[in-house]
């Protein structure tokens, strides 16, 4: 115990050198699933990162008091941020932005092909509309070198007119900042496994998204900086475990090397699975609409399409394949609900 508190201390110390904002309502929620869990033959339970508070909240809420920390450090008046058109991350950046008085422009890339009115109009677009962001189009949705260009230009008009704009850039070239947020999560959990989880001395596995890696990365290096060897499971919600796996070290030991801790992680650290992601980002399969409604209808709680409810339907394969079978399960829940009503035609 001496030992984790120890390195507890270190790892906030590291952490603390990067300027951040409150924002999120934490630590949120630890809590168990036991009708779930039955169903499924194993112990399970919840960590309820939708309860950030801020516009539904959700896992960007972590992130977020990192990168609006720095903007508000360097003077800022006006956030940009890229993402899909059904993103969570744009949303977020939107209510916060908004909270803090900044202007805010977001990108939204088409990465679902023939989608439907809802998801263009509904969700988390109508959130971004009701909060008052600039929104522009891009055509692309695979590309992120391009994405970030266009927001680049955008940067340098907005420059121009006299704003003072900041970029939230997820791509691989650039820091992932917003990571720490996740090594502090990991922190929180494992304060509330020494105080109001005592019985829970450790999960055998937990499972996360895994898109940008920020999340994940940011989770897995908090962790490991800790002592705790427990396995992170990353569910592949973008891309599959070729391209995946070598994105998340590469943001984990970028994260290791900005914050000067004493650790490495190889490519065994890494652990994706993307067994239920096809057809591919933001497209519902039967796996993941299964997943949703067993959620809802054995412990009222929601997942969305494009993130929880693939990383839940992953937990309920392994389980029924025998794999996790008697194990005691972390599942992280990462928000996402608004999403849910963009897919009404394909849920109902």
């Amino acid at each position: 115990m001496s030992s984790l508190n120890s390195s507890k201390t270190a790892l906030k110390a590291a952490v603390a050198k990067f300027a951040t904002v409150q924002l999120g309502h934490m630590p949120t929620p630890l809590e168990e699933m036991p009708n779930l869990g039955k169903e499924l033959g194993l112990s399970l339970f919840v960590k309820r990162d939708d309860c950030t508070g801020i516009a539904f909240g959700g896992n960007k809420i972590r992130q977020l008091e990192f990168y609006f920390g720095q903007a508000l450090e360097q003077g800022a008046d006006t956030v940009l941020i890229t993402g899909a058109v059904q993103s969570n991350f744009v949303r977020s950046v939107a209510a916060v932005a908004g909270k803090l008085n900044m202007q805010c422009h977001v990108q939204l890339e088409e990465r679902v092909s023939d989608p439907s009115p809802l998801y263009r109009d509904n969700g988390n677009v109508l959130l971004d509309k009701l909060l008052g962001a600039v929104i522009h189009h891009f055509p692309e949705g695979e590309n992120e070198a391009a994405a970030d260009a266009a927001m680049a230009v955008l940067a340098s008009k907005l420059a121009a007119e006299g704003r003072k704009p900041y970029v939230i850039h997820l791509g691989p070239k650039h820091f992932p900042l917003g990571g720490y947020g996740y090594v502090n999560a990991a922190i929180e959990l494992s304060e509330q496994l020494q105080t109001s989880h005592k019985h829970l001395q450790a999960f055998d596995e937990i499972y996360i998204g895994s898109g940008s890696a920020l999340t994940h990365a940011g989770l897995l290096v908090g962790l490991r900086a800790l002592g705790i060897d427990t396995p992170v499971k990353g569910v592949c919600v973008r891309r599959g475990v070729e391209a995946q796996k070598p994105r998340v070290l590469e943001r984990a030991n970028a994260l290791i090397e900005g914050a000067g801790l004493p650790l490495r992680l190889s490519d065994s650290d890494i652990d994706v699975f993307d067994g239920t992601l096809a057809p591919g980002y933001g497209m519902l399969n039967d796996q993941t609409k299964q997943a949703i409604l067993l959620t809802a209808n054995k412990e009222g709680l929601f997942l969305d399409p494009v993130y929880t409810g693939k990383v839940m339907a992953a937990i309920i394969k392994k389980a029924r394949g025998g794999v996790i079978a008697g194990k005691n399960i972390l599942f992280w829940h990462t928000g996402g609900t608004p999403v849910l009503f963009s897919y009404q035609d394909q849920l109902s």
